[in-house]
């Protein structure tokens, strides 16, 4: 078992005095039920119910959460002490739309159990109106490994270390930038991670990219709600992946005859079930950043390994050596917004967003945009020098305040003040991050701003 960062808010979850039930969400095979079997070899006793393999009819059959629990340690044998830490995870809870909704009677009538539920499917209950318990449940996102987790598992904890404290010594840049390039190329499922670390072979990977794709249109043949739904599901999960990192429009997407509003509907469905995210543009300076829901959003999927084997472009990953040299950029996208993501989540941030300007006939356009406090900070995935940063610039001269910029690249860490082109030569401060500090950019911008 790798570490996975998240057990150390499982941990905060597991002290709190007034703990609620935790749902983990998260697209198929991100490592759920491993994460937690690891998590309760810090409990006494822990019971574990697959609903999709056994006990389907469990909450229907007793009313009340204490005969369940009861029920449970007797088929189990496990003898019921209070003074002991119990951890009762439920997987697979789709399964069952009654389980969903006694979640809140183990808050209200078994405060002293541990209880965390699952499900690979979790979200799409939200699209058939299924009620989750509001204000008695706490919900937690488990992504593919971030680079972080990913060098911890290749390098150990003395270089995920050097990532955390952003503390990577100069001479090792290089060897950061090398090992980013690799993570970007065979993402983060925890499976292939584990494989290629064993056997550093990228055409060996290609079975369980295979079966990761098997995996989930199966499930939406199983969970789709009629024979239309499972024809433009599967539609777009054949065709998305071609589009990671590129503005979409919904309608006839991927060459198809769909309407604008059922390849949206599926799309939703889909970022519901995590399996990709739809980002939309903000069109503001200043704060707070909302998303502009009727412009064209970004397209980013679940996992760059599996984009890049769906893309056939593992062959110019290895081909080049600058990551934004890659199917035209896009492949570094892809990857800072899967970085971001998870950023994201550890902030309770929802929307990833990017820049676009406001006014009729221009093209400005900000990769992403991140809010720290009263501030919008732009944040560009860029090489070069400053005089390439149009977008930026534009950006620039077009807030009331002064600006600190990211630019994420293959170059060095360092801060620079600087100025936009004349006429306005207006003056903004950059951070130029490394690709491999794209995770800690909050800790970055704490330090800077």
């Amino acid at each position: 078992m790798y570490t996975r960062e998240i057990i150390n808010k499982l941990r905060a979850w597991a002290n709190k005095k007034e703990r609620k039930p935790m749902v983990l969400r998260g697209a198929r095979q991100v490592g759920k039920s491993t994460l937690i079997d690891e998590f309760a070899k810090e409990f006494d006793y822990y019971v574990q119910v697959d609903l999709e393999k056994e006990h389907k009819d469990l909450f229907d059959r007793f009313e009340k959460v204490e005969q369940i629990w009861e029920y449970l340690c007797l088929l189990k044998h496990i003898p019921q002490d209070k003074t002991k830490r119990y951890l009762l995870f439920i997987d697979e809870i789709q399964e069952n739309v009654t389980a969903v909704a006694k979640l809140r009677y183990f808050y209200e009538d078994m405060p002293w159990l541990y209880v965390i539920a699952a499900g690979s499917r979790l979200q799409t209950l939200i699209k058939k109106k299924v009620s989750f318990p509001v204000g008695r449940v706490e919900y937690f996102n488990l992504r593919p490994f971030s680079f972080l987790e990913y060098i911890n598992a290749s390098e150990g904890e003395e270089w995920a270390q050097m990532l955390r404290t952003v503390s990577v010594p100069q001479m090792l840049h290089q060897d950061f930038i090398d090992r980013f390039n690799t993570y970007a190329l065979v993402g983060g499922m925890p499976e292939v991670v584990s494989a290629y670390i064993n056997n550093p072979d990228v055409e060996s990977l290609a079975p369980i990219y295979n079966s990761l794709l098997t995996g989930y249109n199966e499930d939406v043949q199983k969970y789709s709600k009629n024979k239309e739904e499972v024809r433009i599901l599967q539609h777009i999960l054949s065709t998305a992946w071609y589009e990671a990192g590129n503005k979409i429009t919904f309608s006839k997407f991927g060459n198809s005859s769909y309407s604008s509003t059922r390849i949206h509907s599926g799309m939703e469905v889909l970022e519901k079930a995590f399996v990709l995210s739809l980002d939309y543009p903000c069109t503001s300076t200043s704060a707070p950043a909302v998303p502009a829901k009727k412009r064209s959003p970004k397209l980013i999927m679940v996992d760059s390994g599996i984009t890049n084997f769906v893309a056939d472009i593992q062959v110019e990953y290895l081909r080049n050596k600058d990551l934004l040299d890659t199917w035209r950029g896009r492949a570094a996208e892809q990857i800072v917004a899967q970085e971001l993501r998870v950023v994201l989540d550890r902030n309770y941030k929802s929307n990833q967003l990017f820049w676009v300007r406001e006014k009729n006939g221009t093209t400005a356009e900000i990769d992403f945009i991140w809010q720290y406090k009263s501030q919008i900070i732009p944040i560009e995935v860029k090489s070069g020098h400053n005089s390439h940063l149009k977008s930026l610039h534009s950006f620039v001269n077009n807030s009331d305040t002064f600006v600190t910029a990211i630019r994420i690249w293959g170059g060095e860490f360092f801060v620079q003040d600087a100025l936009t082109p004349a006429p306005e030569s207006k003056p903004y401060r950059i951070i130029n991050l490394p690709f491999y500090y794209a995770g800690q950019i909050d800790t970055i911008i704490k330090q800077y701003l």
